[in-house]
């Protein structure tokens, strides 16, 4: 969480101002095609509109529009310094996607432990480039700008990181990637309230960002273009038609939980973001992000079912219940699905950070979706087909 920089008076005049100051630190004035701005324009006007921004908050809402701004630029950068990044194409990437809180997170983790995997680090997400050799990061500014972020916004929101904790040097979500084409969803929840954005956003297209992410991909993996590629983002089964686009031969796994339980605690986590930036309507924002998050996830699992159908044999269904249950056997149907083997080398980490449960081990993370305004049935009412079509309510399994 950046407040080190003034904020605008008013952001939507303020566009010429952020690419010159990303410029000026950067080196570069090369943010790539322009298909970015509309969406960016999009954003800068709903700051001017929905949130009620505290100081600190409108510090830290400005700070994260240069910082996304800023990962373009230095892709772009790092590309131009790197020809020929592109030249070797992602093959069969393993892409672990599903509505958020279902185990994408600790699923991703767990298969990262397995170095034949290369994977999105957050540092490398902040500022792509070819990914040095490890022991090297720390010699790299961009990655000790973002440990100090994410150390603030854990400071500043302890509770958030028995939540969704995260590590300059752990491997992290695509999405950190796509909003870098300011038409994306975790602009819309992830920060202040943003709700003429969102409407704009869901009338538009991903894919230029997709073509952005897959060469982001390239560069941060040029150095070791054979390696196979580990991904994970839940917004990517809103698009898996755009996925698949670009990855046309990627395996999917698709992880499931019951909504009742999954929607709410996506608000939660959301929800803990909200003082970062605003004061007051806490209550209101909570009940209106579950009102949105149902909504939208629940369309989004019924668009990925008919893009699945036109990709048989490319997606693996992981209920969340079964891997909590014995995630080994898991591991092993997974990959099974991806053609490979577990050697035996790999099995004792595995199972020590399955013991370990290092996801639990910043707290418990505790909400109740009565403190949103809706019943867990309520919830699960949009997603009636895609509950039985997977067994998803734990008192039937």
């Amino acid at each position: 969480m950046d407040t080190s920089y003034d904020p605008p008076s008013a952001f939507r005049h303020a566009g010429d101002a952020l690419h010159e100051l990303v410029a000026a630190e950067i080196g570069s004035s090369d943010f790539g095609p322009d298909d970015y701005l509309p969406g960016l324009d999009a954003y800068l006007h709903a700051m001017d509109y929905d949130p009620r921004f505290h100081e600190q908050g409108r510090r830290a809402a400005w700070g994260q529009i240069i910082g996304v701004l800023r990962g373009r630029a230095h892709a772009y950068l790092s590309m131009k310094r790197n020809p020929g990044f592109d030249r070797h194409p992602v093959v069969s990437p393993v892409v672990i996607t599903g509505v958020p809180r279902t185990g994408t997170t600790a699923l991703h983790r767990l298969m990262a432990l397995d170095q034949r995997f290369q994977g999105l680090q957050t540092w490398l997400l902040d500022a792509p480039m070819p990914r040095p050799p490890i022991d090297t990061w720390t010699d790299y500014p961009q990655f000790r700008k973002t440990m100090a972020g994410i150390e603030a916004q854990h400071a500043a929101v302890p509770g958030h990181q028995a939540a969704h904790f995260r590590a300059a040097e752990e491997v992290h979500e695509c999405c950190m990637v796509l909003w870098h084409g300011f038409t994306s969803n975790i602009l819309a929840c992830s920060g202040p309230s943003a709700q003429t954005y969102d409407a704009w956003w869901r009338s538009q297209s991903e894919a230029a960002s997709y073509d952005h992410f897959r060469a982001c991909v390239q560069l941060i993996g040029s150095n070791e273009p054979d390696k196979r590629w580990l991904l994970k983002n839940p917004g990517h089964i809103e698009n898996l038609d755009l996925l698949f686009a670009v990855f046309p031969d990627a395996k999917v796994i698709q992880t499931h939980r019951d909504p009742g339980k999954a929607i709410p605690s996506l608000v939660s986590l959301m929800k803990n973001l909200h003082p970062l930036f605003e004061e007051g309507r806490l209550q209101e924002r909570s009940e209106n992000m579950l009102i949105r998050e149902v909504a939208k996830w629940s369309e989004a699992v019924e668009k990925a079912e008919r893009v699945r159908a036109r990709h048989p044999g490319q997606v693996l269904d992981v209920v969340h219940a079964d891997f909590h249950a014995d995630p080994m056997a898991v591991l092993e149907r997974i990959y099974a699905f991806i053609d490979m083997d577990i050697p035996d080398a790999l099995i004792p980490g595995f199972e020590q950070r399955i013991a370990e449960k290092p996801e639990l081990s910043r707290g418990a993370h505790r909400y109740d979706i009565a403190d949103f305004g809706m019943t867990a049935d309520q919830a699960r009412e949009p997603f009636r087909a895609y509950i039985d079509r997977y067994d998803l309510l734990e008192k039937s399994r």
